[in-house]
């Protein structure tokens, strides 16, 4: 090897743009800090007990977007700076709506075939017939309320409940977008350099370990230690950020990501629809949350890989719009090399 190959491959190596490792630096710093200085009152108080909950989990739910915020206007400054957030543009209007769709539909679809999946390998509790967990809880508020019986089929209840499911991806959205603002649509495109893949899986490892202070307290893992809360965490933020990703690599915009993080959010409870009453459910196996939730959406992501779909939609320039400038060009030369 001469030392003129030894040059041309270093400069064709995957690396970040120039100036870029200092800004993911800067924005992960602020997002972990505000992170857990927001759950401090959890870990010195009354912990996922606290009344205060809610409004902790929103506020943290905010903090990758205003480290977002901070380094694109006051760092970075780029000339775009609702692109360089994927928060524009939004053509071709068909294909940016169509993505939306796909973002609310397919995590609401992931979220439930888990749960017969789990049913089948053993490790979810279900009672696909006479929803005897729901039905507990239906006779417990009715008591509460002063008694009663409910006016209408627990099957048509739980039916209704979800016909809502995609309802909840705008009832969700905002504090969706202060996630997504931060993860997918600034962090992601300042990866893609790396590759794809690399970029994908680094931005999940990130997104699950920004978890970390909610989940050391119990949060969606009640049942594990959490060292295997926080790992599952991890595991989870990899597979089903691949597939927001997906969106807003496919799309050039945020929103379909923001839509689908928000649906899944409002979807990820449904498992307590079809449990069985008087039965444990190990999240850290069952649903979504678990491993035997991730079969589906790692097929998923397996099949996107295989057929290019991680590759920006064609054509190159409308796509690479929506991203920050850093990341524009390599995803440029994928598309100019898939039509060669």
């Amino acid at each position: 090897m001469t030392v003129t190959d030894t040059s041309r491959d270093r400069a064709t190596r995957p690396r970040l743009a120039p100036g870029d490792g200092r800004l993911i630096a800067i924005f992960l710093a602020i997002s972990f800090v505000l992170a857990w200085l927001f759950a401090l009152p959890l870990w010195f108080g009354e912990g996922l007990a606290s009344p205060w909950f809610m409004v902790v989990a929103v506020a943290t739910m905010m903090t990758p977007a205003i480290a977002a915020l901070i380094v694109v206007f006051f760092v970075e400054r780029p000339a775009r700076k609702a692109r360089a957030l994927g928060l524009t543009p939004f053509r071709p209007l068909g294909r940016f709506i169509a993505y939306c769709a796909l973002g609310i539909f397919v995590p609401i679809a992931l979220v439930l075939v888990a749960l017969p999946i789990g049913a089948i390998l053993g490790v979810y509790p279900a009672d696909f017939v006479n929803f005897s967990a729901f039905r507990e809880v239906l006779d417990a508020q009715l008591a509460a309320a002063g008694g009663g019986e409910v006016p209408i089929p627990v099957g048509v209840i739980i039916a209704l409940q979800l016909a809502m499911l995609p309802l909840t991806a705008f009832i969700n959205l905002i504090p969706a977008l202060g996630e997504e603002l931060g993860w997918r649509g600034w962090l992601l495109p300042k990866l893609l350099p790396l590759g794809t893949l690399p970029a994908i899986l680094i931005s999940g490892v990130i997104w699950g370990l920004w978890h970390a202070p909610l989940i050391l307290l119990g949060y969606n893992y009640p049942d594990a230690p959490g060292w295997l809360g926080l790992s599952a965490m991890v595991a989870m933020c990899i597979v089903i950020g691949a597939v927001f990703g997906w969106l807003r690599i496919r799309s050039a915009s945020v929103w379909p990501a923001a839509l689908a993080h928000a649906a899944f959010n409002g979807a990820a409870g449904s498992f307590l629809l079809f449990a069985m009453a008087g039965e444990q459910i190990d999240t850290a196996q069952a649903t979504v949350l678990g491993w035997s939730g991730w079969i589906v959406p790692v097929f998923l992501v397996v099949i996107l890989i295989v057929t290019g779909q991680f590759r920006p939609a064609r054509p190159a320039a409308e796509q690479t719009a929506g991203l920050s400038d850093a990341a524009a060009q390599p995803l440029a030369d994928t598309a100019t090399k898939a039509r060669s």
